[in-house]
C-alpha cells in the first residue's frame, strides 16, 4: 500500500513527463494527463492502485474548477446572455439527457444509467473549444458567442446534476424523497450561504487585504474554498457545490481578479491531477477487446450531438451556416463529463466495464474536437450552401463601404490601437477602412460615422472586398503572428509591394514577419521605443534637455490622442472602467437634446459630469455648431463609462419630465 506522498510524487512525475511530450507534439495538455493516468494506473503499469487517497486527491481538481466557474458567474452576465443560456443551452442539455435516457432504457441499462450517461455526453470541452476559438479569433463571431453561451449553461447545469446524482442510488420507493431532500438541502444551503455570505464576504476580504500579507490572503482564499466545500459535503451534498458557491460570493467583491490570478496555479495543477485520475479509470484491456464498440460509442454520440445542436440552432433562428458551426464546436465530450461519470461510477450507477468503454469513447471525441473546429468552414460548405450566402452578404457590406474610399489604408482590427491609428490618419486627410470581428464595437463606431466593417482580414476574399487593389497601405493593429502571416501571404499574392505595417508584442517573430513581406514590424511597448529614441538622440549629440522635452511632448501628444475608445459590453471590467471611453448616442424623436445647440447640451446635461462631446455627426452635412440638433444626429460622448451612464440617465429623466 503506497503512502499519500508516494502517490502524489508518482502523479507529478508522470504528469511532468507526459505533458512535456504532449506540449512538444503540440497536443492539448489534457490528453497528456489522461495518458499519464492510463500509464501509472491499476490497468497500466500498476504504480498507483485504485485507492481512496488517489480518488480524493483527484477531487481537489474538481473543487478548484468549480470555484473558477463560480468566479465567472454573475447575474449581469446571465442577463446579457439569457436567450442563449436558457434557450439554446437549456434545450441542448435537456434533449441530450432525454434522448440518452430513452436509448438506455431501450438497451436495458435503466434510466438511472441513462441519466448519468446523458448528462456526461451533454457536456462539451470548455478548455479545448475556447482555446481554439480564441486562436482563430472567432470568440466574437455569431457562432462563437452562441458556443460560449451554451458552454456557460453546461457549467451551471453540472452543479444541479452533481446534486441529483447521489440521490439516484436510493431504492425506488425512496427515490422521490431523496431527490426532494437533496433539492431542499441545496436550496437552503444556497439561500443561507448567499444571503449571509454576501453580507460579510466583502468585509472579511477587506479586513484580510488591509493586513497587506500575500500569504494571509492566499490562506484565507484556500480556507473559504475548502471550508465551504467541506460544509456542503457534510450536509450530504457535493464538494463541487460548496466550491461553486465560494466562487460566486467572491465574484461579487472587488478582489475577484486578484483571486483569479492567485488561484490559477492551484486550479491548473490540481485539475491536471484530476485528469490523471480519470486516465487511471480507463481499462485499456477492456477497450482493446471492444475496439469496434468504443469507436461506435465515440462516433455515434458525436454525430448525434452535432445533428441535435445544429437542428436546435435552426429552431432558435440561427442562420444555417451558423447553426452547423455551433454544432461542430460543441459536438465533442467535455471535462465535466468525466466529473459526472466519475461520481456515477463511484455510486455504482454505471458498471465498471461500461464506464471504461464510455471514458475511452469520450477521450476519442475530444481528440477529434480540434479537427472539427479547424475544418469547420470546409464542412459548412459541404453541409449547406448558406455558409457561402452568409459570407457573400458580409463581403457585400465590406465592398459597399470600401467603394467610398480610394488610396486608403486598410486597418485590420479596430481595437484601441486601430482606432488611434484611424484618427491620426484622418487628421492627415487619409481615408481608412477598418475590419473587425466585434459587432458591438462596429455598431458604435459606425453610428459615429467611421468606416468599419465586419470581416476577418486574414481571409483572401475579405481583403479583396476591402479594396486592397486600390489601397495605399495595410496595417495589422492586433498582435497575432499567425493571422499576420496569413494576411501577408494574401497581400503578396494579390498586390506585391503593398506596404504592410505589423504590430507585434515583442521581437520574437520579427524575422518571420519581415521575410513574409512586412514593410515594418512595430513592437508593442511604446515606452521602450521612447527610451530607444531618447538614447539615440543623446548619442548623436542632441542636448539632454531637448531630448527630455521631445520625449515629454511625444508622451503628451500620444496619450492625448489615444484617450477614448469604443468598447463592447463584454470588455467592461475594473480596468476599462478607469479608462476614458467613447459612446455614440443617436438622437431619436423626443430626445431632450433635439432643438438645442451643442453648447446648450453641454451646459445643461454634461456640466460637472466629467463627460464631454467628442464629436457630432449631423444628419444635414454642413450644419454649424450653433445650429440646433435634429433627430438622427449622433453625439459621440467621451468620458468614464460610469459617468456616461449617469448622463444618459439624466437625459432619460429629462425626456420623462417633458411628457
Amino acid at each position: 500500500m503506497r503512502s499519500t506522498l508516494e502517490i502524489v510524487l508518482i502523479f507529478l512525475a508522470a504528469s511532468v513527463l507526459v505533458v512535456g511530450v504532449a506540449r512538444t507534439l503540440k497536443l492539448p495538455p489534457l490528453l497528456g494527463y489522461l495518458f499519464a493516468g492510463i500509464l501509472i494506473g491499476p490497468h497500466g503499469l500498476g504504480w498507483v492502485p485504485d485507492s481512496k487517497e488517489a480518488r480524493y486527491l483527484a477531487e481537489f481538481g474538481v473543487v478548484f474548477l468549480m470555484f473558477s466557474i463560480g468566479l465567472e458567474f454573475s447575474l449581469a452576465k446571465l442577463k446579457t446572455m439569457r436567450s442563449t443560456l436558457f434557450g439554446l443551452g437549456l434545450a441542448q442539455v435537456a434533449l441530450s439527457i432525454g434522448v440518452t435516457v430513452g436509448g438506455a432504457v431501450l438497451l436495458g441499462f435503466g434510466w438511472k444509467a441513462g441519466f448519468a450517461l446523458g448528462a456526461a455526453l451533454a457536456m462539451s470541452s470548455t478548455a479545448i473549444v475556447v482555446k481554439l476559438l480564441a486562436e482563430r479569433r472567432e470568440l466574437e463571431t455569431p457562432h462563437g458567442r452562441d458556443i460560449l453561451g451554451v458552454l456557460l449553461f453546461q457549467d451551471l447545469a453540472v452543479v444541479l446534476i452533481l446534486i441529483l446524482l447521489p440521490a439516484l442510488e436510493a431504492a425506488p420507493d425512496e427515490l422521490a424523497f431523496r431527490i426532494g431532500l437533496a433539492a431542499l438541502k441545496a436550496t437552503v444551503a444556497l439561500a443561507v450561504l448567499l444571503f449571509f455570505g454576501q453580507r460579510w464576504m466583502r468585509r472579511w476580504f477587506h479586513f484580510v487585504a488591509k493586513r497587506q500579507s500575500p500569504e494571509l490572503f492566499m490562506m484565507n482564499l484556500l480556507l473559504i474554498t475548502l471550508g465551504l466545500a467541506w460544509f456542503t459535503e457534510e450536509i450530504g451534498l457535493s464538494l463541487a457545490l460548496g466550491a461553486f458557491v465560494a466562487g460566486m460570493l467572491i465574484s461579487e467583491t472587488e478582489y475577484r481578479h486578484q483571486v483569479e490570478e492567485d488561484i490559477k496555479a492551484f486550479r491548473d495543477v490540481l485539475l491536471g491531477l484530476f485528469f490523471v485520475g480519470i486516465g487511471m479509470l480507463l481499462n485499456v484491456g477492456v477497450v482493446l477487446q471492444n475496439a469496434p464498440l468504443v469507436l461506435f460509442l465515440a462516433v455515434v454520440p458525436l454525430l448525434a450531438k452535432f445533428a441535435l445542436i445544429a437542428v436546435l440552432g435552426r429552431a432558435f433562428r440561427r442562420e444555417p451556416g451558423t447553426a452547423v458551426r455551433i454544432g461542430l464546436g460543441l459536438a465533442q465530450a467535455g471535462e465535466f463529463g468525466f466529473v459526472i461519470l466519475t461520481q456515477a461510477g463511484g455510486l455504482k450507477i454505471i458498471s465498471e466495464e461500461l464506464l471504461a468503454l464510455v471514458l475511452a469513447a469520450m477521450i476519442l471525441s475530444m481528440v477529434a474536437a480540434p479537427f472539427l473546429i479547424v475544418y469547420s468552414e470546409a464542412i459548412v460548405a459541404r453541409v449547406t450552401k448558406s455558409g457561402w450566402v452568409e459570407n457573400d452578404l458580409t463581403l457585400h457590406e465590406i465592398v459597399a463601404k470600401s467603394m467610398r474610399v480610394r488610396k486608403h489604408v486598410i486597418i485590420a482590427g479596430y481595437g484601441r490601437h486601430g482606432q488611434a491609428l484611424a484618427r491620426m490618419l484622418r487628421a492627415h486627410k487619409i481615408d481608412t477602412i477598418a475590419l473587425d470581428l466585434e459587432p458591438d464595437r462596429i455598431r458604435e463606431a459606425t453610428a459615429a460615422g467611421e468606416i468599419v466593417a465586419y470581416g476577418d482580414a486574414s481571409r483572401r476574399e475579405t481583403l479583396i472586398a476591402a479594396g486592397l487593389s486600390r489601397a495605399s497601405a495595410l496595417v495589422i493593429s492586433y498582435a497575432d503572428t499567425e493571422a499576420a502571416l496569413r494576411i501577408l501571404h494574401h497581400v503578396r499574392e494579390l498586390k506585391p509591394g503593398m506596404p504592410v505595417v505589423v504590430r507585434t508584442r515583442d521581437e520574437t517573430d520579427l524575422e518571420a514577419l519581415l521575410q513574409a513581406g512586412a514593410a515594418e514590424v512595430v513592437p508593442d511597448a511604446f515606452e521602450n521605443s521612447l527610451m530607444l529614441a531618447s538614447h539615440a538622440l543623446i548619442r548623436v549629440g542632441v542636448p539632454v534637455r531637448e531630448v527630455v522635452r521631445a520625449v515629454q511632448a511625444a508622451r503628451d501628444s500620444r496619450y492625448g490622442l489615444m484617450r477614448g475608445f469604443f468598447t463592447s459590453e463584454e470588455e467592461q471590467d475594473d480596468r476599462t472602467a478607469r479608462l476614458t471611453q467613447l459612446h455614440a448616442v443617436t438622437l431619436v424623436e423626443g430626445h431632450p437634446a433635439i432643438g438645442k445647440t451643442v453648447e446648450a447640451v453641454e451646459s445643461e446635461a454634461l456640466e460637472e459630469s466629467g463627460v464631454e462631446i467628442e464629436s457630432v455627426r449631423r444628419v444635414k452635412t454642413g450644419d454649424a455648431a450653433d445650429v440646433p440638433l435634429r433627430a438622427g444626429d449622433v453625439l459621440v460622448l467621451k468620458g468614464l463609462m460610469e459617468a456616461i451612464v449617469r448622463v444618459e440617465e439624466r437625459l432619460e429623466r429629462m425626456v420623462r419630465a417633458t411628457r
